[in-house]
């Protein structure tokens, strides 16, 4: 592969990237990061992705988000961004399109019911579960369980929220506080859990605030969770939708809404832009590490768009999540995955054919990780079925 002249000094470069776990031929036609998108896109956890929660479970309408939209319209929103600071687009699309496989079936709510259950065998955290999907769970190749990504995007998906422990990781210590699926990868691979991630990673992870954002106004109004009136009333939000009014005096209302979505997504890429390119000026990077080891995160919005995202937050988490709709869907996707591990726990011939096998000679919290793997793959649609089988009489 012909290495790329148009990058930023501060760039991922595939040509200097630190490998695969375990050593591949590299294609002649496909950069490594190019094939890290390429397994993601066509691994099974990708396909389930489909039938995963956003907010609203899969069969309440064909127009809502669901992990699997979120996820493309994240890598859409990543790969602009990338492109405009001259990142290496195909390592950021990469990250984009994975950074939900960890979640479980219903989103959030089925999440903190699978940490609940999950206490006493050291948790469960989405993120965590993504890299135990990737460097373990996926079985396609011969040579290897997991995907065998890049160093590159591990390490990104790993941390794109920011460093994790606050010093270099001693090997000989005892292992650090850190969620379950990233602690049992470091035995493998040192991922340098210190330092913020590249600045591929860091875009991943504003294009995934941008995207859910933006989507869940859209959906939100669309449900009729809450009108566009009260959203109006948030200056900013208030400010676009008169802008669009201006411009289209009798716009109906659905049009009215992806105007101001559209708008609202272009102010805050603008913005991430605008203050990246004045954190990156300041700084002066000279290569991918000195991104990992500046303190603060380059790719971020400014101090305005903070203020601005936080009230958009708070009017979502009181008008949407919170929202009595949401909240009963919420409940009763908790009794769902509760009941399913509590049954799975005490009874594994419950469990398909081939997990049942794989509990054998496994200890209380080892099997019971398995369980939460298990369920944690589930989309919503077979989680349900699954509820239904063995709790519905009359199933």
């Amino acid at each position: 592969m012909p290495v790329k002249s148009d990058l930023a000094p501060y760039a991922s470069r595939y040509a200097t990237s630190r490998g695969r776990l375990f050593d591949e031929q590299e294609a002649p036609t496909r950069s490594p990061f190019q094939r890290d998108r390429d397994r993601v896109i066509h691994c099974s956890s990708f396909r389930k992705l489909k039938h995963k929660t956003q907010v609203f479970v899969y069969h309440e309408g064909d127009y809502y988000r669901t992990r699997l939209t979120h996820s493309i319209e994240v890598a859409q929103i990543a790969r602009s961004l990338a492109r405009s600071l001259r990142l290496d687009e195909d390592l950021t699309e990469a990250l984009a399109l994975a950074h939900d496989f960890g979640h479980t079936p219903f989103g959030h709510a089925g999440e903190d019911a699978l940490n609940a259950v999950m206490a006493p065998y050291g948790g469960f955290d989405h993120n965590a579960q993504t890299i135990r999907i990737l460097t373990r769970l996926e079985e396609r190749y011969g040579a290897f369980d997991g995907l065998n990504l890049t160093w590159e995007a591990l390490e990104g998906l790993a941390k794109h929220n920011g460093p994790l422990v606050a010093a270099p990781i001693d090997p000989k210590a005892p292992p650090p506080s850190v969620p379950h699926g990233i602690a049992a990868y470091l035995a493998s691979q040192d991922l340098e859990l210190h330092t913020y991630a590249s600045a591929e990673a860091q875009v991943a992870a504003i294009a995934d605030d941008i995207a859910y954002n933006n989507h869940d106004i859209d959906d939100g109004l669309r449900a009729g969770l809450f009108s566009l009136k009260a959203l109006r009333e948030i200056d900013f939000i208030g400010r676009i939708v008169d802008e669009v009014e201006g411009l289209y005096p009798n716009i109906a209302s659905g049009r009215l809404s992806h105007e101001l979505v559209r708008r609202l997504i272009n102010l805050m890429a603008s913005d991430v832009l605008a203050e990246a390119d004045r954190r990156l000026a300041a700084l002066d990077p000279g290569d991918v590490d000195a991104i990992r080891a500046h303190g603060q995160p380059v790719i971020v919005f400014s101090e305005t768009m903070v203020a601005q995202d936080r009230v958009l937050k708070a009017f979502l988490m009181e008008r949407m999540y919170r929202h009595e709709k949401v909240n009963q869907m919420s409940e009763k996707a908790k009794k769902v995955v509760t009941d399913l591990f509590n049954l799975y726990i005490e009874e594994p011939r419950r469990l398909p054919e081939e997990w049942a096998a794989r509990a054998e000679g496994r200890d209380r919290a080892q099997f019971a990780r398995m369980v939460a793997d298990f369920i944690a793959g589930m989309t919503d649609r077979y989680a349900l079925q699954e509820h239904t089988r063995n709790f519905d009489r009359k199933s």
